[in-house]
């Protein structure tokens, strides 16, 4: 069976599934292999729960004439989104970056909802797999989409562009993520700009923070939509940034305050008005989206516990993003602050030198106790008391035990693996 003949299946149902542990009554089931498991195997049990099509790659799991067999589930997947993208038409903007892409999906998603049904990719959906999710969300009603991408290695931000075909590009930053898999700086830099490269030879246009030197540059020769902070001559220029602890912005006449923590947090939302106003949205619009959304999923979140004051930021950390959370929360008010960090995972030969940085960077914060966890921060382990060194979490468990956290205001961060989020069980 072809892809045009799928889609037209497709177009029965309500919605997409690859997971039966979250099926519902007329979805359209793709059994993708997995690393431990075979999707194939679960065909008969999503028709059981509602499925009104299965679509397997091994005949030994077919079932009857709602059974779909194609040589491989997974790209039969991508081919049939990228086909659902070209048949509903809608613009689409794509999303990718070091840093911040998740929160200023969210960002955009509420600004453009004020004016136009939008759909957005749920959570992190932003691979192989989620982006062809994504677009198999999208519906006739839907008026404009949104797609988040991540990459951790060359070509996937093509590959990914190829199935979405976004009419417009926005890159939050370059930073220093996933370093193993893209081969350093300078290899991040290259592989998210293949963003760029696709939305230049399909004529497509690109929102650009002039501030960042290496965007400006590389989008020089492109139509692109501009944004920066006073005298930077751009199509939307935002008159002050500032943050304790949250940012506040100010542009034509308004300030803007948000309920998102530290200054790294304005690039995001400075995208998120600059797209509103390109796509019409008013300024007053603009302001109740940014005003009225509230960050969640352990990102930037403000905590407040018993005598404690929390910021949890336990969703991911690279270099770039710790650095500045930490920058950050140094320049914040509080006569007792405490700094939580988790070891930062995908850095491949660079580790050693980055956890020993951002240790480095707290040499001389007398005032503030440092709590570091993990075997990367741990060979770094120094004699200042005002630093602790823990090879596991459990280390750390026990010590607050001891000695608890009471009256502080405690940033906690590190990557996903290192779940600090469990840190807030002690406090």
């Amino acid at each position: 069976m072809d892809i045009p003949a799928i889609h037209q299946l497709f177009l029965q149902c309500h919605s997409v599934s690859i997971d039966t542990r979250k099926i519902e009554r007329q979805s359209f089931f793709v059994a993708i292999k997995g690393d431990r498991f075979d999707a194939n195997t679960f065909a008969a049990e999503a028709l059981r729960k509602g499925a009104s099509f299965v679509v397997i790659d091994n005949p030994d799991y077919f079932v009857d004439e709602r059974t779909i067999l194609v040589d491989d589930a997974l790209t039969t997947l991508q081919a049939l989104s990228k086909f659902h993208r070209q048949f509903l038409k809608l613009p689409i903007i794509a999303l990718t970056g070091s840093n911040g892409k998740t929160t200023t999906k969210e960002l955009l998603n509420a600004v453009l909802s004020q004016k136009f049904n939008t759909k957005a990719t749920v959570g992190n959906l932003n691979n192989h797999i989620g982006v062809p999710l994504t677009l198999l969300s999208f519906n006739a009603q839907t008026e404009i989409g949104i797609v988040e991408m991540g990459a951790n290695h060359q070509k996937e931000i093509a590959f990914l562009c190829e199935i979405a075909a976004p009419d417009y590009g926005f890159i939050t930053n370059f930073g220093k993520a996933h370093l193993e898999g893209f081969g350093g700086v300078s290899g991040v830099i290259k592989g998210k700009s293949e963003m760029f490269e696709y939305l230049l030879s399909n004529h497509k246009k690109v929102f650009v923070n002039l501030e960042d030197r290496i965007q400006a540059e590389k989008t020089a020769q492109m139509h692109r939509i501009t944004f920066g902070q006073n005298k930077i001559k751009a199509n939307v220029n935002i008159s002050k940034v500032m943050a304790d602890p949250f940012v506040i912005i100010e542009f034509a006449g308004m300030v803007i305050r948000s309920r998102l923590i530290g200054l790294y947090n304005a690039n995001n939302i400075m995208a998120a008005i600059t797209i509103g106003k390109y796509f019409g949205v008013s300024n007053e619009a603009i302001k109740l989206a940014i005003e009225e959304y509230i960050s969640d999923n352990n990102r930037s979140e403000l905590v407040y516990k018993d005598s404690n004051e929390i910021i949890l930021d336990a969703y991911n950390a690279n270099p770039s993003s710790m650095k500045v959370a930490i920058e950050n929360f140094l320049q914040l008010k509080h006569q007792n602050k405490v700094i939580v960090l988790g070891d930062m995972f995908e850095l491949g030969t660079e580790s050693n030198k980055e956890h020993k940085e951002i240790v480095g960077l707290l040499l001389k914060e007398d005032q503030i106790n440092c709590h570091f966890i993990g075997n990367e921060f741990y060979h770094h382990k120094t004699e200042k008391d005002h630093f602790k060194f823990y090879r596991t979490f459990q280390d750390f468990e026990m010590s607050l035990l001891k000695q608890p956290l009471t009256n502080s205001m405690i940033l906690i961060k590190g990557s996903r693996g290192m779940a600090l989020e469990r840190t807030m069980g002690l406090l």
